[in-house]
């Protein structure tokens, strides 16, 4: 029986009452994630969901107290009901950086942590049209009566958490929801899904499963001109997870929240890169490309489009923290969504990613077509002019509206009516820029999350077209698993919900191995050089950070997997 529910379910995951602060360790419920035995519906939403609102205060340091207080009032009155989930909120006057934040609570690493930051409302766009519609965390939270866009969202421990070895599911989004509702729009659900549930999983992505969620135990929010810091508690009986017990896990996570806060820390510029190994090589990869050009071009096969990527694995000569990694592309998150996410023990998953997946909130959905790319030039003429090149490529033309078409069609199935507006502008990020089109519509369906998210990823930016045709070639050609890499990444909510796509993207663990991806889409006309090319303007994000000191480049002989990241 039990099986039987594994092949058919992922998992709701839950603290074991059991654990010790020296060790995190999670009971898992198998049964469409909502239960043990059978108990509970799927669909059916928790019996409370609220969020109640402290008295502000006037800096980070003094929220901690309040919050303590509050869960000795909220344990001495508890709810009645059997399953439930609360957010106790202090907001804070003070601004304060969520990424500081959560580096000050580095040391907790047998917690569950994330991060997701707002790429902000208006985008760079340039080209015959300048409209555009922007993206980020975009909910508002109220603080002494004024409401404020959320700017980042910083999180540790796991009230609850889901996560599945099988693609994720209606009943795994169900499962989601229901622990989430319009009235308490900042109880979210905050994870990534890997690219393809249905290959291997590599050693280096085990401990994220096909997809995972956590809704965050502790929480800073970071605001426009405020802050905020929170606290969620989650339980349900029919889960045998009950109130007392998720108290219990609260109580522990609190005591070890840090309320200083240090400087932002970054990498240290000397950081040497000793070693570096791709996969694939540059002559592998020139044949996976003509390969991929015979087929393009060829009269028995449907393929359009198909994007290669590449997994480039980088030894460094020092320890490196992935926050203060993250922190140090701080200078490269403009125009960009930054997310960082690490199951308890595993590797972090980190990345800037311009392109978003879709926004959704009440019936109003937005996505986005990127394509193209091109490096930013060192003036403005000649910044002027590589972008006028890359608007008026023929080859990038093609790549371009493949995407934008088929993104256009698929929203069409779940709106009644899409808007393109602009067609086509040049996105510029500050070492890149791509063509881009902004995609809007209207849902026939409010609660259509899931209908989104399984019709758009995968887009051809980063798979191909046709989908399963392109899915199959890069199963079958590419040499590394590229787990939550070019997949949904995000956060689901009552009242909205907002996928990035994970690209521009690295696997980084506490030591000297860091996993770097990166992508080409391979059209009629693509000439493998210029493709590797690409992959390396891509990749320098990352790599800029380090110097180079007489390294000595691995190349990989055979077909193989990065298996590690330590």
């Amino acid at each position: 029986m039990a099986a039987a529910l594994a092949r058919s379910s992922g998992r709701l995951m839950i603290p074991n009452a059991t654990s010790s602060s020296a060790q995190h360790r999670y009971r898992s419920c198998w049964l469409s994630m909502n239960g043990c035995g059978g108990a509970g519906g799927s669909d059916k939403a928790v019996g409370v969901c609220e969020t109640r609102t402290l008295a502000s205060v006037s800096a980070p340091e003094l929220a901690v107290p309040q919050l303590k207080l509050a869960v000795s009032a909220l344990e001495a009155n508890p709810p009645r009901s059997g399953s439930g989930i609360i957010r106790l909120q202090v907001p804070i006057r003070q601004r304060a950086d969520a990424l500081q934040w959560l580096q000050a609570q580095s040391q907790h690493q047998v917690l569950p942590r994330c991060f997701f930051s707002s790429r902000g409302q208006s985008l760079d766009l340039t080209s015959l049209s300048l409209v555009g519609n922007g993206g980020g965390l975009a909910s508002t939270a109220k603080d002494d009566g004024d409401e404020q866009e959320l700017v980042s969202v910083a999180g540790v421990g796991s009230a609850v958490f889901f996560q599945g070895s099988y693609p994720f599911a209606l009943q795994d989004w169900q499962s989601v929801k229901r622990f989430l509702c319009k009235e308490c729009p900042l109880i979210r659900a905050y994870g990534a899904m890997r690219f393809d549930a249905r290959t291997v999983v590599a050693p280096e992505w085990e401990d994220f499963g096909s997809f995972y969620f956590i809704v965050p135990q502790v929480e800073f929010d970071q605001l426009q001109e405020s802050s905020m810091l929170a606290l969620t508690i989650a339980w349900d009986n029919n889960l045998l997870w009950t109130w007392q017990k998720a108290m219990d896990e609260l109580k522990a996570t609190l005591q070890q929240i840090s309320s200083c806060f240090g400087r932002l820390r970054k990498l240290d510029p000397k950081t040497t890169i000793i070693s570096f190994q791709h996969f694939p090589s540059k002559g592998s990869w020139d044949i996976s490309v003509k390969r991929a050009l015979e087929i393009i071009n060829g009269r028995e096969s449907e393929l359009v489009k198909v994007v290669l990527a590449r997994c480039s694995k980088y030894i460094i000569d020092t320890t490196t923290d992935p926050l203060v990694l993250l922190a140090s592309l701080k200078a490269e998150s403009q125009n960009a969504y930054q997310f960082y996410i690490q199951p308890p023990g595993a590797p972090a998953f980190i990345g800037n990613t311009p392109e978003q997946l879709f926004h959704r909130k009440c019936f109003h959905v937005t996505s986005e077509a990127l394509a193209g790319t091109r490096a930013r030039g060192v003036t403005k003429a000649e910044d002027l002019q590589i972008g006028q090149d890359l608007l008026f490529s023929p080859k990038d033309n093609i790549e371009f509206v493949i995407v934008r078409e088929s993104i256009r069609r698929k929203l069409q199935i779940i709106c009644d009516e899409v808007h393109i507006e602009p067609s086509k502008a040049l996105r510029k990020l500050p070492r890149i820029q791509h063509l881009s089109a902004q995609l809007s519509g209207r849902l026939r369906d409010e609660d259509s999350e899931f209908d989104i998210l399984t019709s758009l990823h995968p887009s051809p930016a980063v798979c191909g077209l046709p989908t399963e045709e392109a899915r199959r070639f890069i199963k079958e050609n590419e040499m590394f698993d590229r787990g939550m890499y070019a997949g949904p990444v995000g956060w689901f909510g009552g009242r909205e919900s907002e996928f990035a796509v994970g690209i521009r993207s690295a696997l980084v663990k506490n030591g000297v191995s860091i996993l770097v991806f990166a992508g080409a889409g391979i059209v009629e006309g693509t000439i493998p050089s210029l493709e590797w090319e690409e992959l390396e303007l891509k990749e320098s994000q990352f790599t800029k950070l380090f110097q180079y000191q007489n390294p000595m480049v691995c190349h990989q002989k055979a077909k193989s997997t990065t298996s590690t990241a330590n």
